[in-house]
């Protein structure tokens, strides 16, 4: 279903934990990582495929979240030629969205990337707020901004660290100090086997299918794109 302009409906996810960071999904068999998105079914408004989805893609019910905004408006990106089906190339352009930003009520092992017989990722992990500007794919970079820059303020904070340090997003050379300083965090903060710890808080499991992988990687495997792009 795509507009008149050849944008597809989609809805984008923006989940939080209790420390306010965000789900970060990885692409299943690749080393793509993103925020949980899909399409809007013909029949649905924004709010019904963003459960949908939310079920889907990483198993949770309407039960374990609490939506605390959504964008005001449809923002678009356009996924360049080579990532598109031949035989959708001159109508289908990319997607226009709308962006919900979510409280995890429920625990983390309440995630489940089995959830149907279709996953859409095979690995997750939290993150700091900005953190996936400087991960993401080249061409969603722009509408990743625009949500995080919009919702931002909706986001419960919880000191006066985490504060400084969403305020400082305005100054784009704080970005890859504010990354590489992430990542190092991540490195010393892993514990053996399926368990994460440190600056996580408590050891816990990764829930049904999940891995945790410390430092991902942006590059994309155009065989397993499809119009979740």
């Amino acid at each position: 279903m795509l507009d008149r302009d050849g944008f597809r409906p989609n809805v984008g996810i923006i989940l939080l934990n209790q420390r306010s960071q965000v789900f970060w999904g990885k692409r299943i068999r690749t080393h793509s990582w993103q925020f949980p998105q899909g399409g809007i079914d013909r029949g649905e408004n924004p709010e019904q495929a963003m459960f949908r989805e939310l079920h889907e893609e990483v198993g949770l019910f309407p039960q374990h979240v609490h939506v605390l905004a959504r964008t005001r408006d449809w923002l678009r990106y356009e996924v360049p030629d080579r990532f598109i089906r031949r035989d959708a190339r001159g109508h289908y352009k990319g997607q226009k969205q709308i962006w919900f930003l979510l409280q995890l009520v429920g625990h983390d092992w309440d995630l489940n990337l089995r959830a149907t017989d279709h996953p859409e990722f095979d690995a997750w992990r939290w993150n700091d707020y900005w953190v996936p500007l400087d991960v993401v794919v080249e061409f969603k970079r722009g509408v990743y901004e625009m949500a995080l820059t919009e919702l931002a303020r909706f986001v419960p904070r919880l000191n006066t660290r985490q504060d400084a340090r969403m305020e400082t997003r305005a100054d784009p050379r704080n970005r890859y100090l504010r990354g590489a300083v992430h990542a190092r965090e991540l490195s010393s903060g892993l514990d053996a086997g399926s368990h994460v710890a440190g600056r996580f808080g408590p050891a816990f499991e990764l829930p049904p299918g999940a891995t945790f992988e410390p430092d991902p990687q942006t590059s994309l495997n155009a065989d397993n794109l499809t119009n979740k792009l």
